[in-house]
């Protein structure tokens, strides 16, 4: 899945580029409206599984990733109404940072990125990207929130090696109808097999205990349920 799956023009900010630039809260989400989904990193896990499934999708280097489902056909987001408004309750951080993103630059260095494209950046209304040379509240919050993304990022990979390492993961292929007939195949994702997690060794659940991931486990778990949401939310709006 790409990293900029629904930015335009992206630029790295400049505090003496961008003096003059504003940022305003973002209130419309139809950027993402064309997004079946998005990553999670780990410790959005417990939040986001009471809104949508969480799932695995292998990468081209056979790596896990956890993704939020958030529509079963391509290219639409069950949780964008028509008018941009979000219609759940939590919102994945990948989408709570945009227009912001971050990137690597090498040794580990991240420089911090926008799309330049964005309506909420701009020249006439909001708060000031910067004071100064110094970045303002808003750019300071989502400078954190971005470092601490990264952060989590590596613990996710941490979680999902360990799944890989434990036999944990298998491709689940669900098939999905509506009330009308129209039916929906999902392919080539991977849900952690229950009956594999309970045959693990005392020492394995120890340390997946310890390091909380197996709460992590169980949330994924549970918020399978949320399939059939999305079921109805679809039906709902195929009827309409």
């Amino acid at each position: 899945m790409a990293e900029l799956i629904f930015y335009g023009k992206v630029v790295s900010i400049d505090s003496k580029l961008h003096k003059k630039f504003r940022i305003k809260p973002v209130d419309n989400f139809s950027f993402s409206a064309k997004t079946n989904s998005v990553p999670l990193v780990a410790i959005e896990f417990v939040e986001a599984a009471r809104e949508f499934p969480i799932v695995f999708i292998k990468g081209i280097d056979n790596s896990f990733l956890p993704i939020a489902l958030l529509g079963l056909r391509q290219s639409e987001n069950l949780f964008v109404g028509s008018d941009g408004h979000w219609l759940g309750r939590y919102i994945p951080a990948f989408i709570r940072r945009y227009p912001f993103v971050p990137s690597e630059v090498g040794q580990g260095q991240v420089v911090v990125c926008f799309d330049e494209d964005a309506s909420e950046i701009n020249q006439e209304e909001g708060e000031f990207l910067f004071d100064g040379d110094q970045p303002g509240e808003t750019l300071r919050n989502m400078i954190a929130l971005l470092k601490d993304y990264q952060f989590q990022a590596l613990r996710t990979k941490e979680l999902c090696q360990r799944l890989s390492e434990n036999n944990l993961l298998f491709e689940s292929n669900a098939q999905a109808e509506l009330a009308d007939g129209t039916s929906f195949r999902l392919s080539s994702l991977y849900v952690v097999d229950e009956k594999q997690l309970q045959e693990l060794d005392k020492d394995t659940v120890h340390t997946l205990f310890t390091s909380g991931e197996l709460g992590l486990i169980y949330a994924h778990l549970m918020s399978l349920g949320n399939l059939q949401r999305l079921l109805e939310n679809l039906g709902t709006r195929v009827a309409t």
